[in-house]
């Protein structure tokens, strides 16, 4: 946290109650903002219906439908973000009190949230039938018939999608009204996140070609666009109700949201770039919408720039002032939601169809979102890359806030080990290239491929990572908030490695079932068959080997603070009782006579791999063979901190014979002294 945050509370009194005279006028703000992106999305909706409809090849399902879909999804996602960004605020921006339950602003905003998330779940369950009348051509009444919403379901992804968002919001609406402490909060705002997701893996970004960067760079544009869209409507909301700390809240709030305005911009970027050529951004309806929606984030980039340079100043100066935060934020929110409406209409806008002559995707391109130009080897290994976004992206953000960690101690005049960064950095590039080389490119298709990647993400990438002490690193480098300061990232940090949540996690036995038990429930117990077809499905399962690989990597290594500390042999135990699972279980893929996904890598149908089952069971070879290196330094680092804890108990016991004279030592003989003067004596009495 900068030193700028510890800011003591504003001077004016501020409106404490738990139900502001600011509240009612707020809600009837958002309620515009709703409604304008609503009618935006409509009106421009209806320049490509037609066209939309001709290339659906369905009939006309009617102006229920028509005008109803842009509008609710519209106005939904406005009272999607006014959740996230109330749960941000309640989460980051504001402090809760001492004891760790929320205060007045943060609870305020957090009841906020939850009726924000029953409004978006309730919308979301409207669009169910809605997404199959659309698909359909059936009147909104037909597709509202038990019968046909069930089918709906398993016919239609965008119904599927919906139902999703309707049961993530329903839950996130019900702890939210169960929560008072702030360490729920921030598992509340991922779960808000979360609920807009499921959007990311529908419409034009989903489909075709490209498909893999339509999705993640998608993904990146719904988290960032809820983010700074949700913050603003709540630091206005916080402004409005005269909350605490306001100058406090617009400065985290103006530095989260020029974050937010770079992922924005390039994930829209890349996105459109998928979707549409060059050529057609003003000859299009959809190519024109595009246009006008880069020049939405024009307007609010600079709204963003004004806000810095008079409301943040104001509010430094005067921590009451929030006369020109309250301006500026209101303007902002209109062009927001007509900027949500303008997107929402390009979403169902159709993409320009293909020039004459211009190349149909094939079936691998379709499936997975590019081509594959023959078998896999070396060369196409290390020369053939695709840069995932996701994962890429992480790789070099990662390595870069490392560096600006041991940049700042430096400067500090602290010092950090060498072989720290340079454990981190091969972590890093081993997860870049992992994700982004032909390794990659190759382990969604090949289920060799895809299972030596899955032990580097489980096994190599994470030992590295936690070599790296990136939690130490955080601690020292992070400055404190002092006695009286506002908590900031290195106090959030401190709070979740003393969460019940962490304690739990870091169980040895809980932390080996999730690293050990993913293999086993993932491949065995049939889930791969269902996510291998999905990009999603590829994403989660690095996600998940990722995660659960240095959470059982730091517990075991003891190297960063965490919850438990285990004796160096105590985690030699877990790791000589849990490593060894891995080899079993890649016997257990060599003997299995099952084909993993068949039905996904029959649709491939790669001329290289005529033998799917030989494929995977070369990946069971490479799953029990995988765990030496792991194993040589994870021993390897146990047995320098074994050393090393013997020699700093060596050391201390020195320095205590100095301080007293041996006086450990001396009475030890001592003690042996008198057991013999005992023995002696006693013998001279039996004689």
């Amino acid at each position: 946290m900068a030193t700028s945050d510890l800011a003591s509370p504003q001077t004016a009194e501020p409106d404490r109650s738990p139900v502001s005279r600011g509240d009612s006028s707020t809600s009837a703000i958002f309620f515009l903002c709703a409604l304008i992106a609503g009618i935006v999305a409509v009106a421009l909706a209806g320049l490509s219906m037609t066209e939309a409809l001709t290339q659906l090849g369905v009939s006309d399902p009617g102006e229920i439908t028509n005008r109803g879909l842009p509008f609710l999804r519209a106005a939904g996602e406005i009272v999607a973000v006014v959740a996230v960004g109330s749960l941000l605020l309640a989460a980051f921006l504001v402090p809760p009190q001492k004891s760790g339950v929320l205060d007045v602003d943060g609870y305020r905003a957090v009841r906020m949230a939850s009726t924000a998330s029953a409004i978006w779940a309730a919308i979301a369950l409207v669009m169910v039938p809605m997404e199959l009348s659309a698909a359909s051509g059936m009147k909104i009444s037909e597709a509202m018939q038990p019968a046909n919403a069930l089918d709906g379901l398993e016919q239609v992804n965008k119904s599927g999608a919906w139902l999703a968002v309707a049961i993530i919001a329903i839950l996130v609406a019900v702890f939210s009204r169960l929560v008072l402490r702030w360490g729920w909060v921030p598992f509340l705002l991922a779960g808000s996140i979360l609920s807009i997701l499921p959007l990311a893996i529908t419409g034009h970004a989903a489909a075709g070609g490209g498909h893999d960067y339509g999705v993640n760079s998608l993904a990146f544009h719904l988290v960032g666009a809820s983010l700074w869209a949700g913050g603003l409507f709540a630091v206005l909301a916080h402004a409005r109700r005269r909350g605490a700390y306001s100058d406090v809240v617009i400065r985290r709030y103006s530095h989260m949201a020029t974050v937010a305005f770079v992922v924005v911009a390039l994930s829209g970027i890349v996105n459109a770039l998928v979707r549409v050529p060059l050529g057609a951004l003003f000859t299009t309806t959809y190519g024109l919408l595009i246009v006008g929606k880069v020049a939405a984030l024009l307007v609010l980039g600079i709204i963003g720039y004004l806000q810095r340079r008079s409301s943040v100043r104001a509010l430094q100066d005067d921590p009451t002032a929030r006369g020109p935060l309250i301006r500026l934020a209101s303007v902002e929110a209109i062009v927001f939601a007509a900027t949500f409406g303008l997107a929402v209409a390009l979403g169902a806008a159709p993409t320009p169809t293909p020039e004459q002559g211009a190349a149909v995707p094939s079936d691998t391109a379709m499936a997975l979102g590019y081509d594959l130009n023959g078998p896999f080897t070396l060369g196409k290994m290390m020369f053939e890359w695709r840069f995932d976004l996701i994962f890429g992206t992480a790789a070099i953000v990662l390595f870069v806030v490392y560096l600006l960690g041991v940049r700042r101690l430096r400067q500090r005049g602290d010092a950090w080990k060498m072989g720290r960064t340079i454990s981190w950095g091969l972590g890093c590039a081993a997860l870049l290239i992992t994700t982004s080389s032909g390794v990659g490119k190759y382990m969604t298709a090949m289920f060799s491929v895809h299972m030596g990647a899955h032990m580097a993400l489980s096994m190599l990438v994470p030992v590295l990572f936690v070599l790296g002490t990136p939690i130490t690193l955080a601690l020292r480098a992070l400055r404190p908030a002092g006695k009286n300061g506002i908590p900031g990232p290195r106090e959030w940090l401190l709070i979740g490695l003393q969460s019940k949540f962490s304690k739990f996690i870091t169980h040895p036995v809980v932390a080996a079932t999730l690293f050990v038990g993913g293999f086993y429930g993932l491949y065995l117990g049939g889930i791969y068959n269902i996510i291998v077809p999905m990009h999603t499905g590829h994403v989660l399962m690095n996600v998940h080997f990722l995660l659960s690989g240095y959470l059982f990597y730091w517990i075991v290594l003891g190297l960063d603070p965490a919850p438990r500390k285990l004796a160096p042999v105590t985690r030699l135990g877990i790791v000589m009782a849990t490593l060894p699972l891995h080899a079993f279980f890649g016997i257990a893929l060599m003997m299995t006579d099952t084909v993993m996904g068949l039905e996904f890598y029959n649709r491939l149908a790669l001329p290289w791999v005529p033998d799917l089952l030989a494929d995977q069971k070369t990946g069971g070879g490479i799953t029990w063979a995988a765990g030496e290196l792991p194993l040589l330094l994870i021993m390897t680092a146990l047995a320098v901190q074994w050393f090393r804890a013997d020699d700093r108990e060596a050391k201390q016991h020195d320095r205590r014979a100095l301080r007293d004279h041996d006086e450990e030592l001396v009475a030890h003989n001592r003690m042996f002294q008198e057991l013999a003067r005992r023995d002696a004596e006693e013998q001279r009495n039996r004689g």
